[in-house]
């Protein structure tokens, strides 16, 4: 029989953000990371609080501590400061009132007197010390801080801000409160999954003349999911069949958890073993598994080869050298992405000994051995702990700007990863820290997501994992719960017979619900046929009584896309 259909393929993008259902606040994504002559206005006009004057910033506000308050005008603009500082808390203050299981989104601007300094924003509560966020402010210039927190309570509460430099002055303006309910929260999040994640996919189905064809039959299979969510592997899964197949029913991207690491490949000088991570990389490709490159060098002292410690800053700077051509050009091109720098928030073996350059420098080798793929930043306590100072958004943006800013490296491609290893979830803190960082236009993902063992470990996994789907800045996850017998680092999915544990449900719940089921259904009068599709690879069968069943496999448009993207088939 002669082929006589013609199908048409258009992918409808509905990708911007114009707002959440009519009853749920949206949220604002938005953050800043310039340093600005003047603030921006509060988000959300500044929120909803006890006292309306917290918006304005001149009534309402008293010190706190022992600090003086005064306001000022600038250009114009008036704001409140606090001077005469004697302790890190000494600051401005405003009370306040808060509602139990509220989730409320924070934001401020903030000024210093002299130099630069890092400013928290704490909520003293009656169940304890919230820490909504920290910038590192500057003088002369304005700027942002943007976190959260959720309420355990209902009752009063006092806002201040403080900073361990106290020589300077902290000008606080701009400041918004805004509380979510957790239905808010969550549409929040089943919006985004539809706007970020979802593409209106709209079939036409033609004969050679181009009229329409009603009534041709068509089905839609998903064979792969557009997003990436991992899981990290070890050799433990080159002999376990059982762990094999638990694992490849599930998961099309990795990292390994310790074979790739310099202690694991170089245990003493010149001598190299590469086999356990070429066996898994083999591995990894018979199943069509992505990896990432994890990692190059770790700042952390406690976990060098032991055969470093005794060298001399010139003996190391070879052998960081060294390190950086052999495993990099090993498996260029074989790799999406490298973690060069693991933990260079909180450690600093490399730039003890080789000078505060010692990152920027290696990621300039790495560039030039394979700078064909995303380089990261990996770390921890950016999303998880809104009090770990080391790593807070604002300290990894000035990690980033350093290795940026040193000669060679303009052209970088960086990356920024998120360790995620999360106790109690702080979801505003979390959602808040994303914002800032996607400011950089740089790809995030949560490299090593996991969740302390707990009686709500698996509602806990539920919730970062939701979060994180559904922020349209993140790129992908991994999760850190590689098998083994003895036990996983802190979380497992599975037993040792390999039946999920809870967590293991959570994820196959979310893995079901993120993919779109398969589709059957018939062109209109017009030949069109209409579905709202995960990002992804489909398998399309078309058939039509004027000719024989044809499949075809499409690839679904992307969350870069803007336009739409027609597919054209002449069977």
């Amino acid at each position: 029989m002669e082929n006589n259909l013609i199908i048409v393929l258009l992918i409808l993008c509905t990708l911007h953000f114009s707002g959440f259902e009519a009853n749920a606040l949206s949220y604002d994504y938005t953050a800043s990371i310039e340093c600005l002559e003047n603030p921006d206005k509060p988000l959300y006009g500044g929120g909803i609080v006890l006292n309306p004057e917290l918006n304005v910033g001149l009534e309402g506000w008293h010190a706190f501590g022992g600090a003086k308050m005064k306001h000022i005008e600038l250009a114009g603009n008036k704001f409140v400061a606090t001077h005469g500082r004697n302790q890190p808390s000494d600051s401005i203050s405003q009370k306040l009132y808060l509602q139990n299981e509220m989730l409320y989104s924070f934001s401020a601007w903030i000024q210093v007197s002299e130099g630069n300094a890092p400013v928290a924003a704490v909520f003293k509560t009656a169940t304890g010390f919230k820490h909504a966020g920290a910038v590192v402010a500057e003088s002369k210039c304005w700027s942002m801080l943007k976190g959260g927190f959720t309420s355990d309570a209902s009752g009063p509460a006092e806002l201040y801000f403080e900073s361990k430099n106290t020589s300077v002055e902290i000008w606080v303006d701009s400041i918004s409160l805004q509380p979510f309910t957790q239905e808010e929260w969550t549409s929040h999040q089943d919006q985004g999954i539809k706007k970020v994640r979802k593409a209106n996919v709209r079939i036409q189905v033609v004969d050679k003349q181009g009229n329409p064809l009603p009534n041709a039959t068509i089905s839609i299979v998903q064979k792969q999911s557009g997003f990436p969510v991992g899981c990290a592997i070890n050799k433990n899964i080159l002999t376990n069949t059982a762990y094999q197949n638990w694992f490849t029913s599930r998961f099309r991207f990795t990292t390994f958890e310790d074979e790739m690491k310099w202690y694991s490949t170089e245990g003493s000088p010149g001598h190299e073993d590469y086999l356990s991570a070429d066996a898994l990389l083999r591995f990894a490709k018979e199943h069509n598994i992505a990896v990432r490159g994890h990692n190059v060098v770790w700042d952390d002292p406690k976990y060098q080869p032991g055969w470093l410690y005794s060298l001399s800053p010139t003996a190391l700077s070879k052998a960081v050298a060294k390190r950086i051509n052999s495993i990099m050009s090993r498996y260029k091109g074989q790799l999406i992405s490298w973690d060069v720098v693991n933990e260079n928030l909180h450690f600093s073996f490399f730039e003890r000994k080789l000078g505060m350059q010692a990152s920027a420098t290696f990621y300039k080798l790495a560039q030039a051995t394979d700078g064909t793929v995303p380089l990261f930043l990996n770390d921890y306590n950016t999303i998880e702990d809104s009090r770990d100072g080391a790593s807070t958004p604002a300290k990894y943006l000035q990690k980033l700007r350093e290795i940026q800013a040193f000669p060679g490296n303009r052209n970088v491609r960086m990356g920024i990863g998120l360790e995620a290893h999360f106790n109690t979830p702080n979801l505003p803190y979390m959602r808040a820290s994303i914002d800032t960082l996607a400011a950089t236009g740089l790809p995030i993902w949560l490299t090593e997501l996991d969740v302390q063992n707990s009686p709500n470990q698996a509602k806990y996994l539920d919730q970062v994992l939701k979060e994180a789907h559904s922020h349209p800045k993140v790129d992908g996850i991994v999760m850190w719960a590689a098998w083994k017998p003895q036990g996983c680092y802190r979380m497992c999915l599975t037993d040792n017979n390999f039946k999920n544990l809870p967590t293991g449900n959570v994820v196959d719940n979310l893995l079901h619900q993120w993919s779109s089921k398969a589709l059957a259904g018939s062109t209109d009068s017009d030949g069109f046929f209409e579905e709202s599709l995960f990002h992804g690879e489909y398998e399309v069968k078309i058939t039509h009584p004027s000719s024989l069943a044809h499949s075809f496999v499409i690839v679904s448009t992307n969350a870069s896309q803007q336009s739409p993207v027609i597919f054209q088939f002449s069977v």
